[in-house]
Parts: structure tokens; sequence; C-alpha cells
């Protein structure tokens, strides 16, 4: 016997590829083409370092009290923590107890597995239909609990919120979790259900729409009684999680709502601009909510679409696994950066 006879052994998540060079086009890991709110810059250059000395507040309440604004709730409907990554994990933990299995589907956010695997939470996965749409009937059963995110990834394609609500009113007596990082490009978020249903929780982040990938926050919203169930986890695992200075970065991105609004609204241009060229070119794909489009071309394989990219120092996402290593997903960038993926597109496919 040794050791690691002991040892909890998982298979992680794998990222996307962080290149160090800035000399690139990085269209991979959906992060915004674009820079945060300049109240951000703002925001840090006037934090007074001295506040570093003490620990941080541990409800961060500067930020949920902009949440709440934001989205017109009450700050005990808020949970946050270090990116949605660390909400989701955090939500796993703590709602999904059952010897019953949670249900999510095969072709998604692929941390969903690796958590299930971590805290040993039983799971089976319910395959999109030829279209790579969730069909609402496989999550109207018995289960452990259910995780959907809407839109999906890497798919981008929105499931009705009609649809959404009746899975969350059929299992009651489950957690029902949607979770909504890309719902600000175009897409209908579950949050005014929340009043509604006990049993429903959502999760957003700051990562996508408001350009802070790099800062890590993530939030969920829900009933106080279930979120403060996932309190009371978190509490139990690190009383402080979000710094001072995220924490001010945060509320200072959150009162910035033009700016918000004005880069998302760039981003889902774009997106629709590309969906015209990209089918021009002979690529198919989901009709996209989100700030990616997941593509599939005609007659090129992807992997040869993905290096052939790489060799030009454009960055975009290959999935090496079964049913959708026959696609690329393409996170959108400024309209220039596009314009130089569909000129390399236009000369490769057609030359």
């Amino acid at each position: 016997m040794s050791f690691d006879d002991n040892i909890r052994k998982v298979v992680p998540y794998t990222p996307g590829e962080q290149p160090k060079s800035d000399d690139l086009i990085k269209l991979n890991t959906n992060e915004s083409p674009y820079p945060p709110s300049p109240l951000v810059s703002e925001a840090i250059r006037n934090f007074d370092a001295d506040k570093l000395r003490k620990y941080p507040d541990t409800n961060a309440t500067e930020l949920v009290d902009e949440l709440a604004r934001t989205y017109d709730l009450k700050s005990d409907n808020i949970f946050v923590g270090i990116g949605s990554d660390d909400v989701l994990a955090l939500a796993f933990l703590t709602y999904f107890n059952s010897d019953k299995p949670i249900i999510f589907p095969d072709i998604t956010y692929s941390f969903y597995d690796v958590w299930a695997d971590l805290y040993r939470i039983p799971y089976e996965t319910k395959a999109l239909d030829d279209d790579f749409n969730i069909v609402k009937q496989d999550y109207l059963c018995d289960n452990g609990g259910v995780v959907i995110a809407n839109p999906n990834a890497p798919t981008g394609a929105q499931m009705p919120l009609e649809d959404i609500e009746e899975i969350i009113a059929f299992n009651k007596d489950r957690v029902v979790i949607v979770d909504e990082a890309y719902v600000d490009f175009g897409a209908e978020s579950a949050i005014p259900l929340i009043d509604k249903y006990e049993n429903l929780v959502v999760v957003q982040t700051f990562s996508k729409s408001r350009a802070l990938a790099g800062i890590r926050i993530g939030m969920a919203f829900g009933q106080k009684k279930i979120i403060d169930y996932l309190k009371d986890v978190k509490f139990s695992f690190n009383s402080y999680t979000l710094n001072p200075v995220t924490i001010a970065i945060g509320a200072a991105a959150l009162r910035d709502d033009a700016y918000f609004k004005d880069i998302t609204a760039k981003t889902v241009a774009t997106r629709e601009r590309v969906k015209k060229e990209l089918k021009a070119l002979g690529f198919s794909f989901a009709d996209s909510k989100t700030n990616f489009i997941f593509a599939k071309h005609e007659s090129v394989k992807a992997k040869e679409l993905f290096e052939a990219l790489k060799a030009q120092n454009i960055y975009v996402r290959f999935f090496n696994k079964p049913r959708i290593d026959d696609h690329l997903r393409i996170s959108m960038g400024t309209d220039e950066q596009m314009d130089k993926v569909i000129t390399f597109l236009k000369g490769y496919l057609n030359g």
C-alpha cells in the first residue's frame, strides 16, 4: 500500500490555451475584446492600498448592494464568489447530496462532470438533439438535481425560458441551477423566476459581458433560504474570498450601465455580421445567443482549420471530443479582428 492510495484523484478541467504573446488574435476563451469600463480604471487608481492590511468584508457589501440595485433584488438574494466557477463548484457541493444522479447535457460546460467527480456526486448526461438543442423531456424525471447552461456552451444555443420554467416546476423538490454565463448577449434570463421557485439558483459572471475575466467575480441569485445554504458552505470553506480591490472594481463596473450595454451591443452586432460571413463560406452552426459561434464547415475538417488559423496567430477553440470534433468555437473579437479572420478563411477555403 502507498500513500497515494488515499489520494482523491480526478481528471481536471482543461481551459483554453493562454498564449504568452500579445501579437495574435485570441478568440479561444470567450473573453471580451473590449477593455473594462473606465470607471474600473478609476476605481483602481483611487484604491487606498492601506485597506489591504485588513481582512476584506466577508459579505462583499459594496458589491452585493450594487448587484441588488442592478438586478432589482434584495441583498439576501445574492451570493458572490471568485468567478462563476467558484460559485458553481460551491453550489455543487451545497445542493447535490442525494444518492440519485444529477443530470446535465452531454455537450455543455466541461467543468460540470469534473465537479461531480471531485465531490463524488453521481451524474448522468442527457444527449442534445441533432441540432444541439437541450431536450426538455429528458429533465422531467426523477433525479438528484439539474444543471443547465443557458445559453449552452460550447454550442451557443438558447433554451426558451418557458421550457426552463417547466423543468424548474417539475423538479420542485430538487435544486435546478441555470448557468447564465452568456445571457447578456441576447438570451432571456431566469432571474425573474426566482420569486416563484424556491429551488432555483441562477449563476452569472463578470468575465464575459463586463470584460472582467481577469478579476474573477461570479454571482448566484435565488431566494434567501437557498442562498443562505450556499453562504454556510462558503463560510465553512473560506470566510475571506473576494478581496477589497475586486469588490471595488466589481461595484464600479456595475455603476457604468451605459458602457456595459455599449460593449455587449457591439459584440452582438459583430456576431450577427460574422454569422452571415461564415454561412457564405460554407459553415453551419446553431443560432448563437452568446459571444461566440460554434461552427462546422461543410467540407474542411475542424482540426485542419484550427491548425491553419493558429499558424496565422489566430487562436480559436477545438474540442477533440465525440460529436463536436468537427466544430470550432470562435469567440467574437473586434470588427477589425473578425475581418482578418474572415479574410483568411476566404483565402484558405477558396484558394
